[in-house]
């Protein structure tokens, strides 16, 4: 059964006639669409934007990227906790920058931990996280809501004791921030500058450790994944994390080889209010600079270019781009809700990789500057290793290699 929305077509509502009687956990959206579930993770109330992800795997690194902060995700993927969670998976890269999803919701109930890394449970990982979690859920069907109408501001609810109102709960959706405008990366940025050394994660021990010398890399943190410091120091970098706040002035005082404009959520142009015009001091000062995820979307910015909110974004592990320079096709992890429109970039800066689903603009480089951009994650945590080689490019360049 189809039902129409104006020229939408919308797949049929599930939640129709739902109610919360017997549920001990809850989804609604701010258009009063009630969800009822089993609560698991940590229990009370978040609200956030509700957006989905495709990823088979790395559930736990997934929920604790930074870029993620005031959104709760729904997993595609049925099957939810049979590897457990552990310290090494961790992705926030201070203490700060664990401020990242709120809110967890999947179809099956989490499973118990089958895996010989596992430290703890999935259960036990997101009440230690405070995120609030959902299972038995049709995902399908909201998944297919959010592709047909958007990622809406939703709050999520855990009560063991089945106490949940319907009302408050929408209220508290109505009350939520909306993505666009919302400037996040000042809450997960960690609290002081910092030397960076962990390395590539070795099998089976773990992260090895970072170089003592080679080019220094600074990198400017709007909420930073870990699994990018460790490509940089894995690809031969010192790495050093400056706080993303930092002034051109600041970071050209530590005369780097090479700058990196990190991840992080929110509207790049709420962040770029106080960081283009640093991003657009080094730019100038001729310092070979990568941007990656929200980075991309602010070096864009610095540029002249514009940034877009998008209907339901990229988040997944699966996500086919193309590299246009070498025409290869690249799967990469993927998690962002606005994108640059490729119209806007100046005459100065090159395509260089495109989404395959829906051709949106995946990077860019300059023709006159050492400024390289990519939109996806190529630090691959998780998801496939396909675009590790943007590291090893980024700095074999610094090195001279």
């Amino acid at each position: 059964m189809m039902e129409r929305a104006g020229n939408q077509v919308l797949t049929a509502n599930p939640w129709r006639d739902s109610d919360l009687d017997g549920a001990t956990g809850a989804i609604v959206l701010a258009d009063g669409t009630i969800i009822p579930g089993e609560g698991a993770g940590a229990s009370g109330i978040a609200a956030g934007e509700l957006c989905f992800n495709t990823a088979m795997t790395g559930h736990q690194e997934i929920l604790a990227d930074p870029s993620y902060a005031g959104q709760i995700v729904c997993f595609t993927f049925p099957h939810i906790g049979n590897v457990g969670a552990n310290a090494q998976d961790e992705e926030a890269s201070s203490v700060r920058a664990r401020k990242a999803a709120v809110g967890m919701v999947s179809r099956a109930t989490i499973t118990p931990p089958a895996s010989w890394r596992a430290e703890q449970s999935f259960s036990e990982w997101l009440t230690a996280r405070n995120i609030v979690a959902v299972t038995g859920v049709d995902t399908r069907a909201l998944t297919a809501r959010i592709r047909e109408l958007g990622m809406p501001i939703a709050a999520i609810a855990h009560s063991p004791d089945g106490k949940l109102d319907a009302d408050a709960l929408r209220q508290a959706a109505l009350d939520a921030p909306d993505m666009e405008g919302a400037e996040l990366a000042r809450h997960v940025l960690a609290d002081a500058d910092s030397d960076w050394t962990e390395s590539d994660w070795v099998w089976p021990d773990g992260p090895g450790i970072g170089p003592s010398d080679g080019p220094l890399v600074v990198v400017l943190d709007y909420g930073v994944k870990a699994n990018i410091l460790r490509r940089l120091a894995g690809a031969g970098a010192r790495v050093k994390v400056v706080r993303g706040t930092a002034s051109a002035q600041d970071v050209l005082s530590l005369s780097p080889a090479g700058v990196v404009v990190s991840n992080g959520p929110g509207d790049p142009a709420a962040t770029g209010e106080y960081a283009l015009a640093t991003i657009r001091g080094i730019i100038e000062a001729g310092v070979p600079t990568l941007g990656i995820c929200l980075g991309h979307q602010m070096l864009a910015l610095a540029i002249g270019a514009r940034t877009a909110k998008m209907t339901h974004g990229h988040h997944g592990a699966n996500h086919p781009v193309k590299n246009i320079l070498s025409g290869q096709v690249e799967i990469v992890s993927m998690n962002h809700g606005f994108a640059v429109d490729r119209d806007s970039l100046p005459d100065n800066a090159e395509e260089t990789h495109v989404s395959l689903f829906d051709g949106t603009n995946c990077g860019f480089r300059l023709k006159d500057k050492p400024v390289m951009s990519v939109q996806h994650h190529p630090e691959a945590s998780p998801g496939p290793q396909d675009s590790f080689g943007v590291f090893d490019q980024f700095v074999g360049r610094l090195s001279g290699d």
